[in-house]
């Protein structure tokens, strides 16, 4: 038994243990409550784990997030581990992760949730296993199944009597290019699994791939100068200029700095993009546009029909192909809960209608956790939503209000309706704020140019308060210089100048 579990603390039921499940149990033992975290595969991993039904990875997969963005604030990657994990070394980092926090004991693996309902103040979970099946109380109850949980198929007339000699599939069910050697191939969609997919047909002899997306996104290497893009893009800096310049001025000033770092896709002979960039949305993969810019990968526009084996685009163009690969992405799994009370979270676009990506005022004692898109690292912001939700189900932190979710849900809608995926480091910050989690940076001057321009790693949220790392100060500055060649030190006068025009020198 893990020394610091609390039998009397709140008792969490955490659904799956991907990373958001392994992360939320971690930090709910350090604040004294008491988690059974509730996985149906076999074996720990979520989307890492290959053996998981639900897994939507390929054995030759790299992150698209650096190492020091791939992991949680407490562990390091091994030291053998590339600057881009592979899947496996991403599955051995969350077991050794869950080794050094004594995490395995609060597990069942091989146990599905079939129904998860509101009984009085509790919640009943109903799980099953070979032995069949087990009712049991909960005071709390946290849904880290995961965004990838359902694909999601485009009703495209035709689709379904796709005649093609490799059928069909979700990139989901995607498991590397060996099948496709030789073969022509269409991959629809245009967000990072697409795009990935797409480069690692064109790269490992597909005789010819079709990319088809319905927009153009803008799309970023991993790498620019050797500089992780998140470490260069996703900085306190930036998000602090997103909540007080306007929108149409930060999606400008954003333009401009991925035209600097990436170009604009037609360029490369990709499609056009819509000039505003929070419109066209952002997307990433390494090889996608060098691909396209050698004839590697064709780009079309969105499917119009299917007939037989033949493909006809929306520009009227039409293609033979062996293969379609479906990478139009995902939505959340909630129907273990009661239909009533999922009814009130899903919203019609697809969307979870949420506080903070966490709570619904109907749903008081349930949180959701990681049931989101992102644009960048995912595992440092899961982290600090695990953070959050512990501190609240410890009673640390005030959950929030009915009205302050019902305002919250109504900026989710918001947003979606404007197309715009959140961004890691808002994200991020929001959470910490939310736990009292981000860091005084009066506190800290000798690290001002790090916190502010520097890559925001997992350290950066544990400067102060009860769960402090004593190394952390040294680990953000190490790491500043290390992966952008930053000095730690107080501001420039160029730099007190750049805050002052934003007005951020009250911040300091």
């Amino acid at each position: 038994m893990n020394l610091n579990c609390n039998l009397d603390g709140p008792k969490v039921a955490v659904i799956g243990a991907g990373p958001g499940g392994i992360v939320a149990a971690r930090w709910l033992l350090r604040h004294g409550c008491y988690p059974t975290v509730f996985e149906a595969s076999a074996s720990l991993g979520g989307q890492w784990n290959g053996e998981c039904r639900t897994s939507a990875t390929w054995p030759s997969l790299r992150t698209n997030t650096s190492r020091e963005f791939s992991r949680f604030s407490d562990l390091s990657h091994a030291e053998e581990v590339p600057l881009y994990p592979r899947r496996d070394d991403m599955l051995q980092y969350l077991d050794r992760y869950c080794d050094r926090f004594g995490l395995h004991v609060f597990m069942r693996v091989s146990t599905a949730v079939r129904s998860i309902c509101k009984e009085g103040a509790q919640w009943t979970v109903t799980s099953v296993t070979g032995e069949g099946d087990r009712r049991e109380t909960f005071d709390w109850v946290v849904i880290a199944s995961g965004h990838e949980a359902r694909p999601q198929v485009p009703e495209v007339e035709g689709l379904g009597s796709f005649s093609g000699g490799l059928g069909v599939i979700h990139s989901a069910q995607y498991r590397g290019a060996d099948r496709y050697r030789g073969r022509s191939v269409l991959v629809a969609g245009c967000s990072v699994s697409a795009l990935e997919i797409a480069s690692d047909l064109a790269w490992n002899e597909a005789r010819e791939v079709i990319s088809c997306y319905r927009r153009q996104r803008y799309v970023l290497p991993k790498l620019a100068a050797g500089i992780p893009m998140e470490a260069l893009l996703m900085t306190r800096a930036a998000a602090f200029s997103g909540e007080r310049l306007p929108l149409e001025v930060m999606a400008q000033t954003l333009s401009g700095v991925i035209d600097g770092l990436a170009g604009s896709p037609e360029r490369y002979g990709a499609r056009k993009s819509d000039l505003d960039v929070m419109r066209a949305g952002i997307t990433q993969s390494q090889g996608f546009l060098p691909a396209v810019a050698e004839g590697r990968i064709a780009v079309a526009p969105w499917i119009e029909s299917v007939t037989d084996d033949r493909v006809t685009f929306a520009d009227g163009t039409s293609r033979r192909v062996d293969g379609i690969v479906l990478g139009t992405g995902f939505r959340p799994d909630l129907r273990m809960l009661d239909p009533a009370l999922a009814q009130s979270i899903l919203a019609d676009d697809g969307g979870l209608d949420l506080c903070g990506a966490t709570f619904h005022p109907a749903a008081p004692g349930l949180a959701c956790l990681g049931l989101y898109n992102l644009v960048g690292p995912k595992l440092p912001v899961l982290e600090l939503q695990a953070r959050w939700i512990s501190r609240v189900i410890a009673g640390e932190v005030g959950l929030p209000s009915d009205c302050e979710m019902t305002v919250g849900i109504a900026q989710a809608k918001e947003q979606r309706l404007m197309g715009a995926e959140p961004m890691m480091n808002a994200t991020a910050i929001s959470f910490a704020r939310r736990a009292g989690l981000e860091p005084d940076l009066h506190q800290f001057p000798k690290l001002a140019r790090a916190l502010l321009f520097g890559p925001m790693v997992p350290e950066s949220f544990r400067l102060q308060g009860p769960d402090a790392l004593a190394e952390a100060p040294a680990r953000v500055a190490a790491l500043a210089k290390d992966i952008c060649g930053l000095e730690s030190g107080t501001f420039t006068p160029e730099e007190v100048a750049q805050l002052d025009a934003l007005g951020e020198a009250s911040l300091l």
